[in-house]
């Protein structure tokens, strides 16, 4: 089981391993960093998560064991980042930012495999 806080995210997907990379390059502070698929299902379920959520969405999961997912997984990271990012992080937390934030999080998530750095194995299954 990983350490927390930690941030789970999809492995196979391209984009999202490129979108890690960037965080720990920018970020002052970063927590554990885990593909999903190196947890396991026994491993996802100590920390209250399945393999379907985290496909569906990056997972963070803070030190009170508090899961965030998408776009509220971004702004827990943020949050903990310090320096100035705390600052971005509170700001994706503020009614009508949030909802907004939302939506930009799903339109990438669903267009993942075409944007920078995407490949067709990060497309998200159709539902």
């Amino acid at each position: 089981m990983s350490s927390l806080p930690v941030l789970i995210f999809d492995g196979d997907c391209a984009f999202c391993s490129s979108c890690v990379r960037t965080a720990q390059r920018l970020l002052g502070r970063m927590p554990e960093v885990q593909p999903y698929q190196l947890e396991g299902d026994e491993g996802l379920a100590a920390l209250g998560l399945t393999a379907e959520q985290c496909r569906q969405a990056v997972q963070y999961v803070a030190r009170d064991r508090q899961v965030y997912a998408a776009h509220d997984a971004v702004s827990a990271l943020l949050l903990a980042a310090g320096k100035g990012w705390w600052l971005l992080g509170a700001l994706l937390r503020v009614p009508g930012v949030h909802w907004l934030s939302g939506v930009a999080y799903r339109w990438v998530a669903r267009h993942r495999h075409r944007l920078p750095g995407g490949t067709a194995a990060c497309a998200l299954p159709r539902t």
